[in-house]
C-alpha cells in the first residue's frame, strides 16, 4: 500500500493531468508523459498493477482509441476513488466515500472539458466500485478496474445517448435505493448492490421507470421465494448458499437480456425489445419460482429421463414446481400490462415465455451443467434468453 506521502504526491499529479491535458496536443504527447510517470510509480512498492492499468488507457488514448473524457475519467475515478478508499477507516464508509469522490471528480472533468454525455462518466463510476467490490481478494483488481471503467466509457460514448440532467438524477437516486434496499435485506452483497444500481439506472434512463418496476417485481417475487422455508430447505440441503445472498454474477445471469431489451428499446423503441424484456423477466422468474418452490414439493424427476432424483439435482422438475412457475411468469405479465409496458397479449406471452425458460433451464442443468461445462449462472443466462426470444416469437 502506498505511504500517506505517496499518496498526496499521486492525488496532485492526478489533479495536475486532469488540469493540462486538454492544452497538450497531439493526443501521443500526454499519453508518452502519463505512461513515463505510470513507470515511475510500477517502481515503487504495491503499484504495479495500477500503474499498468493507468498506461494501457494512456496508449489507448494516445492511439486515438478513445476519448480525452474516458481517459481523465478513468484516470479520477481509479486514481482518486482508491485513495479515499484506502484512507476511510470502514468499508461501507469506504464506499461511500468512494461514490461520491469520484462522481464529483469525474463530473468535474465532464465539466472542465466541456464533454456532451453525462452517462458516460456516470456509467464508468459505477462500474468502477462494481469491479472493485467483485475483485477485491485479487492483486490485479486496479488493473482491471482502470481498463473496465474505460471500456464502459468508451461504449457508452459510442452510443452517443443524450439524457437530460434532471433524469438522470431521479434514475440514479431511485437505481441506488434499489441497490442498498436489497444490501440491507441481505438479498444481495455489494457487488450485487452496485451491479443492480448500474442496471436500474441504465433501465430506467434507456426505457422508462416502469420498466424498472417490473424488474423490482421480480426482485420482490425471488427473495420472498428464497427466504421462504428458506431454513426447512437449508435442512434438506437444497438452499441457495450464503442465505441468499446474490452477487454480481447472478444479478448479470437473471437480468443481462432484460437490460439488452431495455437498451435496445430505448434507441430503436421497437415492440421486439418490450417482448424481449418482459419474456426474460417472466423467464427469470418462473426459474426462480420452480427453483425455490417447487423444492417443497413431492417427488422431482429429471427432465431428460423423467426418473426419480434427489431434490436440488440439475434438471429436476415437480408438477409443483412447473404450475407455480407458469403462475409466476403471469404474474410478470399482469404487471407489464398494468405498468402499460406491453399490450394485454403480454400476459399469454409471458406465461409461454416463462414455462419455455424455466423448462429450458431445466434441460441446460440436467445436460450441461451436471457435467459441469457451465455453472449456475450460465444455465440462468440459457433460461433468460430462451425467455426471451419465445416472446419476441409470440408477440410479432
Amino acid at each position: 500500500m502506498l505511504s500517506r506521502p505517496d499518496m498526496i504526491l499521486t492525488v496532485i499529479l492526478c489533479i495536475a493531468g486532469v488540469l493540462i491535458a486538454p492544452f497538450i496536443q497531439p493526443a501521443w504527447v500526454l499519453a508518452l508523459i502519463a505512461i513515463l510517470i505510470s513507470g515511475v510509480f510500477y517502481l515503487m512498492k504495491n503499484t504495479h498493477y495500477s500503474a499498468i492499468g493507468i498506461s494501457i488507457v494512456a496508449l489507448f488514448y494516445g492511439l486515438g482509441f478513445v476519448s480525452l473524457m474516458v481517459f481523465l475519467g478513468t484516470l479520477v475515478i481509479v486514481i482518486l476513488g482508491e485513495a479515499v478508499f484506502r484512507v476511510t477507516d470502514k468499508p461501507e464508509r469506504a464506499y461511500l466515500a468512494n461514490i461520491l469522490v469520484s462522481m464529483a471528480a469525474a463530473i468535474g472533468v465532464y465539466t472542465y472539458i466541456g464533454y456532451s454525455y453525462i452517462l458516460v462518466p456516470i456509467t464508468g463510476v459505477i462500474v468502477a466500485l462494481l469491479l472493485k467490490s467483485a475483485l477485491k481478494k485479487r492483486e490485479d483488481a486496479i488493473m482491471i478496474e482502470c481498463f473496465g471503467t474505460a471500456m464502459t466509457m468508451y461504449l457508452f460514448e459510442d452510443l452517443s445517448y443524450s439524457v437530460e440532467i434532471t433524469s438522470l438524477v431521479f434514475a440514479l437516486i431511485i437505481s441506488f435505493a434499489f441497490g442498498y434496499f436489497a444490501y440491507r435485506m441481505k438479498a444481495a452483497d455489494k457487488s450485487g448492490l452496485f451491479s443492480g444500481a448500474l442496471m436500474g439506472l441504465l433501465i430506467i434512463v434507456f426505457a422508462d421507470v416502469r420498466w424498472f418496476l417490473l424488474m423490482f417485481a421480480f426482485f420482490i417475487l425471488g427473495t420472498v421465494f428464497t427466504k421462504y422455508k428458506y431454513e426447512i430447505k437449508k435442512r434438506d440441503g437444497v438452499a441457495e448458499s450464503r442465505g441468499g445472498i446474490r452477487g454480481f454474477t447472478n444479478v448479470f445471469a437473471n437480468g443481462l437480456f432484460a437490460l439488452c431489451g431495455a437498451i435496445l428499446y430505448g434507441i430503436y423503441g421497437e415492440i421486439a425489445f418490450v417482448s424481449l424484456f418482459v419474456g426474460s423477466i417472466a423467464a427469470a422468474t418462473a426459474d426462480t419460482t420452480a427453483s425455490e418452490l417447487g423444492l417443497l414439493g413431492k417427488q422431482p424427476f429429471l427432465i431428460t429421463s423423467l426418473k426419480p432424483v434427489p431434490k436440488g439435482t440439475d434438471g429436476g422438475v415437480t408438477i409443483m414446481g412447473e404450475i407455480l412457475a407458469t403462475i409466476s411468469a403471469v404474474i410478470i405479465g399482469i404487471t407489464a400490462f398494468a405498468l402499460n409496458i406491453a399490450p394485454v397479449e403480454i400476459i399469454p406471452v409471458a406465461a409461454l415465455a416463462g414455462f419455455v425458460g424455466t423448462n429450458v433451464d431445466s434441460i441446460v442443468g440436467a445436460t450441461l451443467e451436471r457435467k459441469g461445462v457451465i455453472g449456475n449462472s450460465g444455465t440462468n443466462l440459457f433460461c433468460t434468453l430462451s425467455g426471451g426470444i419465445a416472446a419476441i416469437i409470440l408477440l410479432n
